[in-house]
């Protein structure tokens, strides 16, 4: 009987070992979404403006995509990002996510993954957006998947800078001197640490490098600086971008010295183009954000992707992306991408992290109704080269990419012509 009992204790424990050797296995994800900062801000890319070391090794080490785009601001491109759906199916309001839809928040936590958010949130709308949207409220942070939490804008707004006004599942907390990108990053690794023997998801929308343009802590000017005051000046966005940078190297850093670089993915990218006053230097060249427009420079935004021993360093990827492809990868990362019940409007570029051959776009869609501020609703399709507008207005954006001579079709080679009639299939087949 002791012998039976004895197996039977062992069979348990190679069972239980066997079910931590699989968890384990299962990749570790941190997807980093920076507020308000276009492709031409890092070094990779050709800035000359902004020092973003960590950054550029991240790409040195990993994958660098050169044509990720989004919608041209913040709501729109979180909606469409953790939904993997486009904003005509489930865009309900700037500031919102309809607490209806199901998010990459779910999946994972479904998969077995612990959730953690910290940053920006702003998906559940104060009183004037819920009633911009015929009343409507959005989606709190665990409505949306995730249960723990250190986030600015859940329904309290305060400072996301300097004494800050953060949320976390306890409650909300004024941080007296303090920055909050510090204690976004700050929870961030501590979360890691206490997760790292199981498989962890962590989402980081980003404070930085959004307005108000303010002094950060590495400027002497930080300790006087009234949190409460009218500081927006631009002259502060190239310390906020190298801030930024310096606290991705610190989570960068905290990976490696936990030893499980090798079990984790992370990808970085951008929300939307940068801020309209911000002009900067790229490849010799001047470049003015264009947030909230439909130019390349409100919607062409950075991508890396670092997964130690399976993506190969030094990579440079020249395929499309959008931001519906971000949901069904994850979906491919943990295993989960043949449930039938999930639908997304987008494709997969997990293959392409690990250089097999795989689907690639051919366009990317955006259908923009920001329901905020003056920006214009808009609806197109666009590859690298060439784009159309629902209303017809035809452009070579490789070019022209601030789209300032919009082109008549008679102006058009046959394979262009070709083009305009698929892209006018597209806008046809993704109408609401």
């Amino acid at each position: 009987m002791r012998q039976v009992l004895i197996l039977l204790l062992f069979g348990i424990n190679l069972n239980a070992k066997a079910f931590q050797i699989e968890a384990q296995q299962m990749p570790n994800i941190i997807l980093i979404m920076a507020d308000d900062l276009g492709f031409e801000t890092l070094g990779v890319n050709g800035s000359e403006s902004y020092d973003t070391p960590h950054l550029d090794q991240l790409a040195e080490e990993g994958m660098n995509f050169t044509q990720c785009y989004s919608t041209p601001l913040c709501t729109p491109s979180r909606v469409q990002l953790m939904t993997g759906k486009y904003n005509f199916r489930n865009y309900i309001g700037f500031g919102l996510l309809d607490p209806k839809e199901k998010t990459f928040g779910h999946y994972l936590k479904s998969a077995g993954y612990d959730n953690f958010v910290a940053g920006k949130w702003q998906l559940y709308g104060n009183e004037y957006q819920q009633k911009l949207a015929g009343n409507k409220e959005g989606s709190l942070p665990k409505d949306a998947g995730f249960d723990d939490y250190c986030l600015w804008q859940v329904q309290q707004l305060g400072s996301r800078y300097k004494d800050p006004l953060l949320s976390s599942p306890s409650g909300d907390k004024l941080y007296e001197g303090r920055f909050g990108p510090d204690i976004f990053v700050e929870n961030i690794i501590d979360f890691i640490e206490k997760e790292r023997e199981s498989p962890f998801f962590v989402y980081f929308p980003m404070a930085l490098t959004h307005d108000p343009f303010v002094p950060t802590p590495d400027n002497e000017a930080f300790a006087d600086f009234d949190a409460q005051g009218r500081t927006n000046d631009p002259k502060y966005f190239g310390e906020m971008v190298s801030y930024m940078d310096k606290l991705l190297g610190k989570i960068f850093e905290g990976v490696e010295s936990m030893g499980i670089a090798e079990n984790t993915l992370i990808i970085f990218i951008g929300d939307n183009g940068t801020d309209h006053d911000v002009v900067s230097i790229q490849n010799g060249q001047s470049i003015q954000g264009d947030k909230g427009h439909t130019t390349a420079a409100g919607t062409h935004v950075p991508m890396i992707a670092k997964w130690k021993g399976k993506i190969k360093a030094g990579t440079v990827n020249d395929n499309l992306i959008d931001f519906t492809d971000f949901v069904p990868t994850l979906l491919e990362v943990v295993g989960q991408s043949d449930d039938q019940e999930i639908f997304t409007d987008g494709i997969s570029f997990y293959p392409q992290l690990l250089g097999k051959r795989s689907e690639t776009r051919d366009w990317v869609f955006c259908h923009y109704a920001p329901n905020w501020g003056k920006f214009e609703d808009s609806r197109f399709v666009h590859d690298r080269s060439l784009k159309l507008y629902e209303n017809g207005s035809i452009y070579k954006i490789d070019k022209d990419p601030m789209e300032l001579n919009a082109l008549e079709l008679n102006q058009l080679n046959k394979k262009e012509k070709k083009k305009v009639k698929r892209f006018e299939m597209v806008l046809g087949e993704l109408s609401p």
